[in-house]
């Protein structure tokens, strides 16, 4: 017997509060609109969500960087947006985190520590996504901590593409990995350029405060890109310019995924050595900031053409191969 009632399946978009301009890029790639989402906080701070338009049935994909100076707001207001949708009987709900909080703490490094990035992988998973969809994670094995399909990608290529641009000989070329724990991606990067490969090794005597220790690599009369997942308060980076400088190095680039620029980051690589940081609008990084130093290249084609395979069923892999 046929089927009485065929049920074609629905697509929306919807914006946290965050990063709402990638959010609108990806709804101009895919074609679609954002979806109608009102957003507020009560007079004591908790936050409101109330989709304005019907969602049964449809797959639904929340935007959303867990980032910036109130990072917590942003995401309680992710949780809250998850569980609305689910409330409202969606189909499936991908919480698509263009920065994903408290990444940084993977693992234990001392005694009496939290794991914050499985605490945060339980939340999303507690309050009802159904998918994940992010990128360049702090540690890949993050995708480990949680229980729903994680679609993990990288802006490596958007660097690559970004660097091979400037036209210069791959012989004059070395990439830098700040720390042993990047060298895998310094690699695949350093491959994609044809270039040389140095790392250094880092030690944290203190919180949120590191020293470079160690190079491994001739950087001499080079023209050095540091490549690392994320910008913090730049101390790191900043110190790392230094040594390749000390070490001899033509000039020293920088680029990484996510730039939040926390505290004094804008001053300290206003007076580094670094000639151009190159980050991604997975985080937004202030209009202002966007001139000289700083470039800021768009995740937002990445995240649509991924956002469509997995509505479409499609591989995500192949979009990488």
């Amino acid at each position: 017997m046929d089927a009485l009632i065929t049920m074609p399946k629905r697509f929306k978009l919807f914006s946290g509060s965050v990063n709402r301009d990638l959010a609108e890029q990806i709804a101009v790639e895919l074609g679609v609109d954002l979806g109608n989402v009102k957003i507020e906080k009560f007079a004591n701070g908790e936050i409101y969500a109330r989709y304005l338009e019907s969602v049964r049935g449809c797959d639904v994909f929340i935007v959303q960087s867990v980032a910036g100076e109130h990072i917590n707001d942003a995401l309680m207001e992710l949780l809250i947006m998850i569980d609305a949708a689910k409330r409202a009987s969606a189909r499936t709900i991908s919480a698509v985190v263009s920065h994903y909080g408290y990444a940084r703490q993977e693992r234990k490094a001392a005694s009496r520590e939290p794991i914050t990035a499985r605490l945060v992988a339980d939340m999303l998973t507690a309050a009802g996504a159904t998918n994940m969809i992010t990128v360049d994670l702090h540690q890949d094995a993050i995708q480990g901590f949680f229980d729903i399909p994680v679609n993990h990608m990288t802006a490596l290529d958007i660097f690559v593409d970004y660097f091979q641009n400037k036209g210069w000989d791959p012989a004059e070329v070395c990439v830098v990995s700040p720390d042993v724990g990047r060298a895998k991606a310094a690699k695949k990067f350093q491959t994609k350029l044809d270039s040389d490969i140095a790392i250094m090794h880092k030690d944290r005597p203190r919180h949120n405060q590191s020293e470079i220790t160690a190079l491994i690599g001739d950087v001499t009369d080079k023209i050095c890109i540091i490549n690392d997942d994320m910008i913090d308060t730049a101390g790191s980076l900043c110190a790392a310019a230094d040594t390749l400088i000390a070490k001899g190095a033509r000039e020293v680039y920088a680029c990484a995924t996510h730039g939040l620029f926390s505290g004094p980051a804008y001053d300290r690589l206003t007076n580094s050595h670094i000639k151009e940081v190159v980050v991604t609008n997975a985080v937004p990084v202030p209009l202002e900031r966007q001139s000289g130093q700083i470039r800021v290249v768009s995740v937002a084609p990445l995240f649509a053409k991924t956002i469509q395979r997995v509505f479409e069923y499609g591989s995500v892999a192949a979009l990488f191969e």
